[in-house]
């Protein structure tokens, strides 16, 4: 059987109220600028580039674990790149950091595997371009 993970409230002006039913965390959305929006806070569709890369990570820390590797300090950053016609995110940017990680080559190949094979990354539509790089 399924369980309600979530609740969503429109709370009005294009902005939105997750709520994490089992923590209580909340996420609120808003509507980017450049689409009749605020933007004072992330968009739906920042919380899906947002999501895979937090996906990645998160999987990465699963295979570091394993092999005994510290992967605190690891950091992201994320470039979204949308189209106007239809408005859909076109492409999702990736850049990971660890200037300091200890590693063997094979160990650093199993923590890219591990993220280009994350559950959101292989959940999002093919033609969603993933661009994805290491510097570590």
């Amino acid at each position: 059987m399924n369980t309600i993970m979530a609740t969503i409230e429109y709370q009005g002006d294009l902005r939105t109220q997750a709520t994490h039913l089992k923590s209580g965390q909340k996420i609120t959305t808003d509507a980017p600028v450049d689409n009749q929006g605020k933007g004072e806070a992330f968009s739906p569709t920042d919380l899906v580039s947002a999501a895979l890369c937090s996906c990645m990570m998160t999987i990465m820390g699963q295979v570091a674990q394993r092999e005994g590797i510290a992967l605190q300090g690891l950091k992201a950053d994320i470039v979204k790149v949308m189209t106007s016609a239809p408005r859909k995110i076109a492409e999702i940017h990736v850049h990971f950091t660890h200037p300091n990680l200890v590693a063997t080559d094979v160990q650093k190949q199993k923590l890219k595997n591990a993220a280009l094979t994350c559950p959101v990354a292989l959940s999002l539509n093919e033609a969603l371009k993933q661009v994805v790089n290491f510097d570590f």
